[in-house]
């Protein structure tokens, strides 16, 4: 009789291998650990891999006490120790985020992520010299040699067009501004890949380094995305939302209609005249407005 026990066994410990590599414990990244014991200056937590790692006092709850569990972000002291601290950097290891330089020094330039020690631009990682004051966006890695939370403005080496994704259309994505192009803008979309936001469908100022809640609108067949920044019931509601106050505030009238120019669709709304023509028919349905050869009437209450 055949036995499926030896398998069995090996397939389990497969299983918890991945499971130890899901829940191993990296500098660079938020968790929530168990106090295990109280110093005078803090409190030591269980890193798993780690081992105990310190939150200084000055970081932690006054009721804070043995056997809680608290949300901490891991990195390194002055002395390569891990250290958790419940302050909230502006970006973990493998995020993007736009960082203001705050000095400069014979090893790089320093910036100010959310944290008392600021986070080292080496020169090497400098896609332009820096200047403090200014504002640069940054990729976060460990460097290899210490395992060191570092900087990097040569975000394009950290962004892989050519991996796969699974993003599909009308997901909502996080996305970071970046360049303008001829076409509109490119974004960095769930601190992975790029996509377009193509202008003439972008209704609002935009500025380099900005975050924004957006939607993928297209994958197209080598994988590229476009972007956009309206989409989903969400947004569908917002812009009805618009109409109505603007409505509100003229007198409950509006000269646009579905025929109107786009132009001045946008220029009066803010939106898209597609995005308008949506927004209006489900208010007309609603019987919240008329539509008229003259514009659109908000119906009293």
């Amino acid at each position: 009789m055949l036995s499926y026990k030896a398998p069995i066994e090996r397939y389990n410990v497969h299983l918890r291998e991945i499971a130890d590599e899901i829940e191993m414990i990296r500098i660079g990244g938020t968790y929530e650990l168990d106090v295990l014991k109280t110093v005078n200056f803090g409190f030591y937590l269980d890193a798993k891999d780690l081992g105990e790692v310190l939150l200084p006092k000055k970081h932690a709850p006054h009721d804070l006490s043995p056997g809680d569990s608290i949300e901490v972000f891991l990195y390194l002291d002055s002395e390569n120790r891990p250290i958790a601290t419940t302050q909230k950097p502006k970006a973990q290891v493998g995020e993007f985020a736009y960082l203001r330089a705050v000095a400069t020094a014979d090893v790089g330039a320093f910036l100010d992520w959310g944290l008392d020690k600021d986070v080292l631009l080496p020169f090497a990682e400098q896609h332009r010299p820096i200047q403090v004051g200014h504002s640069y966006l940054v990729y976060l890695y460990l460097d290899k040699i210490d395992s060191r939370i570092t900087a990097s403005s040569k975000i394009d080496k950290f962004l892989d067009d050519e991996k796969p994704h699974n993003f599909h259309p009308q997901q909502v994505v996080n996305l970071i501004i970046g360049n303008s192009t001829d076409l509109g803008y490119k974004a960095i979309v769930n601190h992975s890949h790029w996509g377009v936001l193509y202008k003439n469908e972008v209704y609002q100022r935009l500025s380099f380094g900005q975050t924004k809640k957006g939607y993928i609108k297209r994958v197209r067949p080598d994988g590229k995305i476009d972007l956009s920044l309206q989409g989903g019931r969400e947004t569908r509601n917002k812009e009805a939302n618009i109409i109505v106050n603007h409505l509100k505030k003229h007198d409950g009238f509006a000269a646009v209609h579905d025929k109107s120019d786009p132009e001045l669709i946008s220029d009066l709304l803010g939106m898209s005249k597609g995005a308008f023509k949506k927004a209006i028919g489900g208010l007309y349905k609603q019987k919240v407005i008329d539509i008229t050869k003259d514009g659109i009437h908000l119906n009293e209450e």
